[in-house]
C-alpha cells in the first residue's frame, strides 16, 4: 500500500481539481468557495477570522473578498467601534452561490464515499480530525519556539 501521505496528498489534488473546475463553471475563483461555504455556516465575520478557519493567508483572504465584492457576493462594512476591522457578509447572490457550494462539496464527498460504508465515513473524518489537530499543535509550538 502506499504511504500515507502519497495517498492524502493524490486524494486531495484529485478531489480539489474536481471542486476547482466545477466551481470555474458558476464562475466562482480558488478560494472564494472557502470563504463561501465560512459565511454560510457563520455568518458575518471579519477577515483576519476567516483567514484562520480557511487556512489562508489574511492578504490573500484581502484579495479574494475584494473580487467577491466586485462580483456582489458579499459586503464589507465597519461595525460601530471598530475602525480597524471589516466584517464580511453575504449578499442575497452570495447566498446562493454558497448554496451551490454547498450542494457541490456534498455531491463530491458522497462520489468519493460511495465504497466506504457510513461507519468508515464517520472513522475517516474522526481521523482527519485528529491528524489536522496534531499538526496545528505541532505547528503551533514550532511558531512559539522561534
Amino acid at each position: 500500500m502506499e504511504s500515507l501521505h502519497y495517498l492524502l496528498m493524490k486524494t486531495n489534488a484529485l478531489f480539489h481539481k474536481r471542486i476547482v473546475s466545477e466551481m470555474g463553471k458558476i464562475g466562482l475563483t480558488p478560494g472564494q468557495p472557502k470563504v463561501l461555504e465560512y459565511l454560510r455556516l457563520y455568518g458575518e465575520a471579519d477577515q483576519k477570522t476567516m483567514a484562520a478557519y480557511c487556512e489562508i493567508e489574511p492578504a490573500t483572504v484581502g484579495s479574494i473578498l475584494l473580487r467577491m465584492e466586485d462580483s456582489g457576493l458579499i459586503l464589507r462594512r465597519q461595525k460601530a467601534g471598530n475602525r480597524r476591522s471589516l466584517y464580511v457578509s453575504l449578499t442575497d447572490k452570495g447566498r446562493q452561490a454558497a448554496d451551490r457550494v454547498e450542494e457541490t462539496f456534498l455531491h463530491f464527498e458522497k462520489e468519493s464515499t460511495r465504497d466506504l460504508t457510513p461507519a468508515e465515513v464517520l472513522t475517516l473524518q474522526e481521523s482527519l480530525s485528529k491528524m489536522y489537530g496534531s499538526l496545528q499543535t505541532h505547528t503551533k509550538k514550532e511558531k512559539e519556539s522561534i
